[in-house]
């Protein structure tokens, strides 16, 4: 596996230089990592890479990613089976979060779902949702980070973003993390006025919930909504409104596409002007 991982990564800076991917397979972006498909002795292997890391924060970002797995199956909440890779690079180290692509993903089991099921797999994965998350564990409960095992069971898949408080009520994730992808200029800004919001989101079920069904319109699953707004609002307090998903996702999706813009500025800049590389794969238009 290390040798098919320096292999693929060699490949995502080859990328990075040229702009062609035609020689990976990006399974999808997140907010601080690229998804990327690697096939080892005919098994498929979803590969997250993380922006790189310097090397001392690697063994607390492992302990962190240790703790949080902990306590997601002290929850009930099973979680895909992940590895963490080191792949050195010139200057830098790179960290893979490894998952054996075995699940069916739930966008997908929607999809496809009659209207009872789509009501039961609501009314349970909002149990799960609301059940799980208080001020020490948060989750990403969008609806795309979640998996179905061959029992029906679900699966959270996006355990790269350990989302875990300490005892003094300390993210024990160094939140650096989540800037590593904006632009220099952005990050003191970011840190000071909105991160402890963004973050505060992760702890707090009904923001959760709110971030799952806005989700369900991104990924074109709007049949679906009205269905698992009922079920958060037997849950939450005060209730979910259409009006607010509307509100959230257009928000969401122009915060997004600002973003991105911002980061293709940086990619510029960074390329023409400082001679630099740019350490992150950047999506192409996204349809919102």
């Amino acid at each position: 596996m290390k040798r098919a991982l320096i292999d693929l990564e060699r490949q995502v800076g080859d990328a990075l230089i040229s702009d062609d991917r035609s020689g990976i397979d990006v399974l999808g972006y997140g907010e601080i990592s690229t998804v990327l498909r690697l096939t080892v002795d005919g098994r498929s292997y979803a590969c997250k890479r993380l922006p790189p890391f310097p090397e001392n924060a690697i063994g607390p970002y492992r302990e962190a990613c240790t703790a949080y797995l902990v306590a997601l199956g002290e929850r009930g909440i099973r979680t895909a089976s992940s590895t963490i890779e080191i792949v050195p690079t010139e200057g830098h180290s790179v960290i893979y979060c490894v998952q054996p692509i075995e699940d069916v993903l739930l966008v997908d089991r929607l999809r496809t779902a009659g209207p009872d099921e789509v009501a039961t797999l609501a009314d349970r994965l909002v149990a799960v949702i609301d059940e799980a998350i208080d001020e020490r564990l948060g989750l990403d409960a969008q609806i795309s980070n979640w998996a179905l095992d061959s029992d029906g069971e679900f699966v959270y898949i996006d355990v790269t973003t350990p989302l875990i408080r300490d005892d003094d009520g300390n993210e024990m994730l160094d939140t650096d993390l989540f800037l590593a992808s904006l632009p220099a200029f952005l990050r003191p800004v970011v840190r000071r006025f909105l991160l402890g919001e963004i973050l505060s989101h992760y702890y707090d079920a009904r923001a959760a919930l709110l971030d799952l069904i806005g989700n369900l319109k991104k990924e074109r699953l709007g049949d679906a909504i009205p269905v698992f707004l009922d079920a958060a609002n037997r849950v939450v307090d005060p209730p979910i409104t259409d009006k607010k998903i509307d509100r959230y996702y257009r928000n969401d999706a122009v915060m997004w596409e600002v973003l991105q813009r911002l980061r293709k500025s940086d990619r510029w800049w960074q390329r023409t002007v400082r001679r630099r590389g740019y350490p992150f794969l950047l999506p192409g238009k996204v349809d919102r």
